[in-house]
């Protein structure tokens, strides 16, 4: 008798991935279990069941029970102190939620190379020395703090990534790697003059930043979008970044602090 293994579609969530992830929704569609994992999550120390049986106003058995569910997925942990019961995070897994969240809506695979139908009055080229001041000018459009320096700007970038968009010959939107710790890892930054947004400078200036590094041989980029721009998290995904988590008020813009999204580009060249 022969066995037919049928033969899964190209681009299909992989079997395993698929009913982990699963196991992760089906454990949290539960809202009880929402608020337990927020309590346990805000509580670096963690909490005993007792103490989460007062917080979440259920009895003993029905807390105990929401936590088995989330010890069993691999939400949280838990030890023995005496008599109670610890549950503490676990990092690991709910780090993941996000990348998962990515997976199952097919923002992972496969990964674009870059922005594509890129505007042909833009003009990329690397930056000069009469160009600082409108970076600066541009950078300090974008967020409410002091601009930095040239030269603290000029020792942060790295030579070699630093790019600007020109529109009839005028500055209208810079893009600089930065270097991390992490050899062939750098974070991004793009900005584009306020008078000059929704002409396609940010796709241009992605197009540049993330072909250079790959054939530099940077494996890694990563940078942060304000949760509210979602253009610039959508153009940045077109690109190949993922999400990976949220920064919480990370920068100030016009009085308030702001959180961002936390997003990655891995290099399909390396």
């Amino acid at each position: 008798m022969t066995t037919v293994v049928p033969v899964p579609l190209a681009g299909l969530l992989p079997e395993r991935e698929a009913a982990t992830y699963a196991g992760w929704f089906a454990c949290l569609a539960e809202p009880t279990r929402v608020k337990l994992l927020h309590a346990v999550a805000t509580s670096p120390r963690g909490l005993t069941v007792g103490a989460l049986t007062e917080i979440l106003g259920t009895s003993q058995s029905t807390c105990s029970h929401h936590v088995r569910k989330l010890a069993e997925v691999g939400f949280v942990h838990l030890r023995k102190e005496g008599t109670a019961t610890v549950v503490t995070i676990n990092q690991a897994c709910c780090s993941g939620l996000p990348h998962a969240a990515d997976a199952v809506m097919g923002l992972l695979a496969p990964r674009p190379c870059c922005p594509d139908n890129l505007p042909d009055d833009v003009t990329l080229r690397a930056l000069r020395d009469d160009d600082w001041n409108a970076v600066r000018r541009i950078y300090g459009e974008g967020i409410d703090t002091e601009v930095p320096t040239r030269k603290a700007l000029d020792a942060k970038w790295l030579t070699g990534h630093r790019w600007v968009a020109e529109i009839d010959g005028e500055v209208a939107g810079w893009t600089a790697l930065s270097p991390v710790p992490e050899r062939g890892v750098a974070e991004t930054s793009v900005c584009v003059a306020e008078d000059h947004r929704g002409r396609g400078v940010g796709k241009a200036l992605l197009f540049k930043q993330v072909t250079e590094a790959d054939a530099a041989g940077l494996w890694t980029l990563q940078t942060s979008v304000f949760t509210g721009n979602r253009a610039g998290i959508a153009l940045h995904h077109s690109a190949g970044y993922r999400t990976v988590g949220i920064r919480e008020r990370i920068a100030e813009l016009d009085g308030t602090w702001h959180d961002a999204v936390f997003l990655e580009r891995r290099s399909p060249v390396n």
